[in-house]
């Protein structure tokens, strides 16, 4: 197998951009930016784990939204598995080395909190971890906003914010998604750095839900 020239991937990434601008939608929350996020946070998770592809990375790393689905759409579940195919679909014409389509499209249909998909490779791993740290410190707060203005959530429960005498909900109030999803996702990285940078992002998280909770209620 030929090892990937620093011009041939820097070539490489320049053609995913370009993939994913073509299918990029209207939802900020996973614009362009996140893409360059991810690939960010992916980079910096590959410098400790130097036996994974870093072309497979960088290609689902870029190539992982390119089926978005509204987080309240009943085939949410199936966006990852239909990115994955649109991926192979678009990377082959294109000459990317046959041998790693499987596992870029492995690493694509894994990353979803929503589809349940174990990752089995590092790269999935990695790519995975890259995503999920975007939604976690205070980014992953803006996102965590701006999908709920878009589903049309209210912030927070009137007269119970932090949910002590109810059930959370994160589909009507954007606050309660804090303690239905983000806080989980630390624990569930794949990789110890992740982990690390995840548990210190999710403490921010905590520190605003209370400072929120109590200018929320008056104290």
């Amino acid at each position: 197998m030929l090892e990937t020239t620093p011009n041939d991937f820097a070539a490489w990434r320049t053609q995913l951009v370009a993939l994913a601008a073509q299918d990029a939608g209207t939802d900020g929350a996973h614009d362009g930016a996140h893409l360059e996020r991810v690939w960010r946070n992916a980079q910096a998770l590959l410098a400790h784990h130097p036996e994974a592809d870093r072309l497979v990375v960088l290609a689902a790393s870029y190539l992982h939204d390119l089926v978005n689905l509204p987080k309240n759409d009943p085939a949410r579940n199936q966006a990852s598995r239909r990115s994955a195919e649109l991926a192979r679909d678009l990377l082959a014409p294109l000459g990317f080395p046959p041998e790693k389509l499987d596992a870029v499209a492995h690493a694509i249909e894994a990353h979803s909190f929503s589809a349940a998909i174990p990752a089995t490779t590092i790269e999935a791993k990695i790519v995975q971890d890259a995503d999920r740290l975007d939604g976690l410190g205070l980014v992953g707060l803006a996102r965590m906003f701006y999908i709920a203005g878009r589903m049309e959530s209210g912030l927070a429960h009137p007269t119970d914010p932090l949910g002590d005498d109810r059930a959370h909900d994160d589909r009507r109030y954007a606050l309660d998604h804090i303690v239905v999803k983000l806080d989980k996702l630390p624990d569930m990285m794949q990789t110890e750095a992740a982990r690390a940078v995840g548990r210190e992002r999710l403490d921010q998280l905590m520190t605003f839900r209370a400072q929120f909770a109590a200018e929320w209620s008056g104290v």
